[in-house]
């Protein structure tokens, strides 16, 4: 994963990165054990439940001063500057995200492809992937493609096409690419497949920001000094 981050990121790792030690992905994916315990273990006494919630809760308690039944109330400090920053805590590939699955991914020339599975925290129908999750997936995939092809943006439009149910506990691959570019316009496509067989394809529209919009929305970001002012509308 680390050498992944390190080739998205041009060769050097930025500060942000730094953020993902070996540690925190550990914790991580304790917490990944944890839900996913919590969903399918069904052999758990009442006592069992109990004991272990409250175990959860002082251990959450020791971390952050949480008290039982509050709301997750911590925000992140950092500053992000640099493409890709993201990553490490991304809802699907990043390592230190329990929200994650993760997915593994590899950027080839002109693509991205990621791999893996979905376990039973991403299901909807029974034994199938949520179409939610599928739609999250492709988001992620096509915007990471778009930036490897130094053309990131924002997600304007995403349409997702299911061909048929994806399945759980399968090992899924996705391809993420893009399509075309049309000033601050640009069209990726991709196809999530399981065992080799297409289950859904993805087409979105993303925008490539100006400088106005992202001092908007991100404030001082050297990611986009130099940008363009904007000259139409976002679409």
């Amino acid at each position: 994963m680390t050498e992944d981050l390190r080739q998205f990121a041009g060769g050097e790792l930025p500060e942000q990165f730094e953020f993902a030690t070996a540690t925190r992905q550990r914790l991580a994916h304790a917490v990944r054990h944890l839900v996913d315990a919590t969903l399918t273990s069904e052999e758990w006494s009442d006592d069992a439940l109990a004991d272990a919630a409250q175990r959860v809760e002082a251990l959450t308690s020791d971390l952050t001063g949480a008290t039982p039944g509050s709301r997750p109330a911590g925000r992140r400090t950092r500053v992000e500057t640099e493409k890709g920053a993201y990553l490490a805590r991304s809802p699907i590939v990043g390592p230190v995200s329990a929200l994650a699955p993760p997915f593994a991914y590899e950027f080839l020339s002109d693509r991205v492809v990621m791999r893996g599975e979905f376990h039973s925290p991403y299901e909807g129908p029974p034994g199938y992937v949520h179409g939610g999750w599928i739609a999250l997936t492709f988001d992620e995939a096509l915007g990471m493609a778009n930036i490897v092809s130094e053309n990131p943006g924002m997600t304007g439009r995403l349409a997702v096409k299911y061909r048929r149910p994806t399945p759980l506990y399968t090992p899924i691959e996705v391809v993420g690419w893009t399509e075309a570019v049309d000033g601050r316009r640009v069209v990726a496509r991709g196809t999530m497949s399981a065992d080799g067989e297409v289950t859904a394809e993805a087409e979105g529209l993303f925008v490539k920001l100006d400088v106005e919009r992202a001092m908007k929305y991100f404030g001082a970001n050297r990611e986009y000094e130099g940008s363009e002012e904007p000259s139409d509308p976002l679409p």
